[in-house]
């Protein structure tokens, strides 16, 4: 009775801000509060044949999960993906959240959601949030580029049943935090009972709540360790071995990087064949030089393999016209370079996948070769993007030296 009367409210949360000096979600860049609704983009804007999404976004507070039911409730395409960026905030309103996504078999993705009538530089302002909360479909654009589901965000999304995490996303998770608003004057040592009970209490909500969504008990020791004034950012290796996301490939989406030169580009995660490790990739597309479009991909070296690789990649609209080469060793990349015609870049524009074949050329002259798919979705609206950004084309000058054919070494 003497704990009831003392201490009122007992309130588990989570830390959304990444740097200390962030105190509030908007510092950081978010709502103070869960903002959730409905999205359309271009055609392929969250992959192949999908262009309506679901956006969940800013902090998660203390009716979140009911806002969360309402809404789901009037969506009945179940198969519409879940975009989440999000600090974190109530971890009980998550568990409610997650459990709901659950029931509707969710696919929950980490994304960012541009809505387009929203002023540049900013998602969080009072027209956008009105815009957004307005109801009915809201014209937007998608990006993974640094967005993040951290803390208490992490277990809403552990709700779905199937989870993405793009390589230029985060999922970061740390220990809770505990709050009391206490009244009176308490004896010490009955507070210290009383808070070292709660702390036992919400620890075995939280393994329980993690195990109930298939997820390995390692997830749960990991943010055991995790003090609550630092962050943990999964690697991939971890939300493979997690069971978070178990994706063979994971990838970024196309974008437009405004480098000296620019270019656009895409990430890819891939797992070996030689353990839990992956590999990260990287494909580069730079303004067309004249009458042809340079293209670079880089890879980690994989250190388990042994021999001379070769990368080779065709379009699914045109999968006979190969272009590639070996790689070149640079430090801890292999990197090929060439230069790809009109015809076979049109061709990647017109598909949607980019196939990839990988040899590894053995000292015993046996090769082993790896096979995967890169989506091209999205290509051709980055593609306009960097066009914006070209020169206009001027002839080059002849080249003293042959040109490399594109089954030849990579330079």
């Amino acid at each position: 009775m003497l704990v009831r009367v003392l201490l009122l409210l007992v309130l588990l949360t989570m830390s959304g801000a990444l740097c200390a000096e962030q105190t509030t979600a908007e510092k950081a860049g978010f709502s103070s509060s869960l903002t959730i609704y409905l999205a359309k983009g271009a055609p392929g804007a969250c992959g192949p044949g999908c262009d309506r999404w679901i956006a969940i976004e800013g902090e998660i507070d203390g009716n979140a999960a009911s806002r969360v039911r309402r809404f789901l409730a009037g969506v009945k395409d179940t198969q519409r993906p879940i975009y989440l960026h999000s600090p974190g905030g109530n971890v009980e309103q998550s568990y409610v959240s997650g459990r709901l996504l659950r029931s509707r078999k969710a696919v929950a993705r980490v994304g960012q959601t541009i809505v387009a009538a929203c002023a540049a530089g900013t998602q969080i302002d009072a027209a956008c949030l009105k815009a957004k909360n307005a109801g009915g479909e809201i014209e937007a654009e998608l990006t993974t580029y640094h967005a993040m589901c951290n803390s208490a965000c992490g277990y809403l999304f552990l709700g779905a049943t199937s989870r993405e995490v793009a390589p230029d996303a985060a999922l970061g998770v740390h220990n809770s935090r505990l709050v009391f608003a206490i009244h009176g004057n308490p004896p010490a040592a009955l507070l210290a009972e009383f808070k070292q009970r709660r702390t036992a209490s919400a620890d075995r909500e939280r393994s329980a709540y993690i195990a109930a969504m298939g997820i390995s008990r390692e997830l749960d020791e990991l943010i055991h360790t995790v003090k609550f004034e630092s962050l943990h950012m999964l690697t991939r290796a971890e939300l493979d071995r997690f069971g978070i996301d178990t994706r063979p490939v994971a990838e970024t989406m196309w974008r437009l990087t405004n480098a000296a030169r620019p270019y656009v580009n895409k990430f890819a995660t891939l797992k070996t064949d030689n353990g839990p490790s992956f590999r990260t990739m990287e494909w580069r597309l730079y303004c067309d030089s004249k009458n042809r479009v340079p293209l670079t991909f880089a890879a980690e070296v994989d250190d388990a393999a042994v021999g001379k690789r070769a990368i080779m990649m065709a379009a699914d609209a045109a999968p006979n016209e190969e272009a590639g080469g070996f790689a070149v060793l640079s430090g801890k990349y292999e990197l090929w370079s060439g230069l790809l015609d009109f015809g076979k870049f049109r061709a990647i524009m017109a598909s949607r996948s980019l196939h990839v074949r990988e040899t590894t050329q053995k000292p015993d002259q046996t090769a082993d070769t790896a096979k995967f798919d890169i989506d091209a979705t999205g290509l051709p609206s980055a593609w306009r993007q960097l066009e914006e950004t070209c020169p206009p084309a001027t002839a080059a000058p002849k080249s003293p030296w042959p040109p490399v054919p594109l089954s030849g070494r990579g330079n």
